[in-house]
């Protein structure tokens, strides 16, 4: 076995593994937030991320030997470098895999597992997606959703099989390349966005302070100061220098021999930010709803409920002093 470090000097290689992770742990999807939601208040959260983390870290690494096991594998078979053999996206799957599984020993078996773990993997993973969009429209409709029978069973059907009409088109002859678009733009960039803007909301607006209070009142225990630090610098830092790096180095986007028009990539990035625009939008609205003087309006909509009252009596907005941007807490 041999290793390539000077890949490790390429943004590209750690912008891919930032967005593998969120994706392989479902973090900026909202399925952590509409799970957990359903969990009695002072359940052990910080033992199921420990859990979580750890058990992703041990899958992908045992998934990185079985992937070049079978990469090495076709690439001596071949008589190639492993360069030739490899490929992204679809074509790892439906080509390079199936290929070397018919050579085994017992191929039909082999095969049958393997295509079902791949279904068994879709299924699970469109539940988890699922789940938060429903569970974000059931709250945000609370009323109407307790008082209608099967509205929720309605709205899944419905989502399904909107998705299911969306899926068609990567069905038509030419479904690969609208496959490749979506797979570049969907959920890459503008996921690192929603991340770091969470993060910034959370470490900075809604304050560490305060969000280490509650940990202690749901657990028992305040978070320690790796985590602080981890809350406050260096997620949003990293995730910053991902999101700059990615758009610094944006390759060209391409299909095999195929270059995609320019109104394509145009198109594709105006579909990724279609959702972080959301958050700047829905703070200017915010803002625009709320009464009183500018800094009372600024200091409303960066303000959690239980402080909103005390800011429209005129009390002193707490995130206005600069303990409040400081604080990491005691070390």
């Amino acid at each position: 076995m041999t290793f390539d470090l000077k890949r490790l000097l390429e943004a590209q290689i750690w912008i891919d593994a930032a967005v593998q992770v969120f994706y392989s742990t479902g973090a900026g999807f909202g399925v952590h937030l509409a799970l957990a939601s359903y969990n009695k208040f002072h359940h052990n959260c910080r033992r199921d991320c420990l859990i979580t983390v750890a058990a992703n870290a041990a899958a992908s690494i045992f998934s990185g030997f079985v992937v070049f096991a079978y990469l090495g594998y076709m690439s001596a078979r071949q008589n190639v470098g492993i360069d030739h053999v490899a490929k992204n996206g679809p074509g790892l799957v439906f080509q390079v895999y199936p290929e070397a599984i018919s050579t085994l020993p017992g191929a039909p078996f082999w095969s049958v597992l393997f295509f079902l773990m791949l279904l068994t993997l879709g299924l699970d993973s469109s539940m988890g997606g699922m789940e938060s969009i429903l569970t974000g429209i059931c709250d945000y409709f609370k009323d109407f959703f307790q008082r209608t029978r099967h509205s929720r069973l309605v709205l899944t059907a419905t989502i399904c099989l909107l998705s299911f009409c969306v899926g068609l088109v990567n069905c038509t002859p030419s479904g690969i390349y609208t496959f490749q678009w979506f797979d570049t733009f969907a959920a890459g960039v503008s996921l690192l966005f929603v991340a770091f803007f969470e993060a910034i909301a959370v470490a900075w607006f809604y304050g560490i302070e305060q969000f280490s209070v509650d940990i202690t009142e749901m657990l028992g225990a305040p978070p320690g100061l790796f985590w602080r630090l981890c809350w406050k610098f260096f997620s949003p830092l990293f995730l910053l220098t991902a999101i700059v790096a990615a758009a610094i180095t944006f390759p060209t986007l391409k299909y095999d021999s195929y270059m995609y028009p320019q109104w394509a990539t145009t198109a594709g990035w105006v579909f990724s930010l279609s959702t972080t625009i959301l958050i700047p939008i829905v703070a200017i609205i915010q803002m625009a709803k709320s009464k009183g003087t500018l800094s009372q309006k600024v200091g409303l909509s960066i303000s959690p409920a239980r402080d909103q009252e005390r800011i429209r009596r005129g009390g002193a907005i707490a995130r206005f002093h600069g303990r409040h941007w400081r604080y990491i807490g005691p070390i």
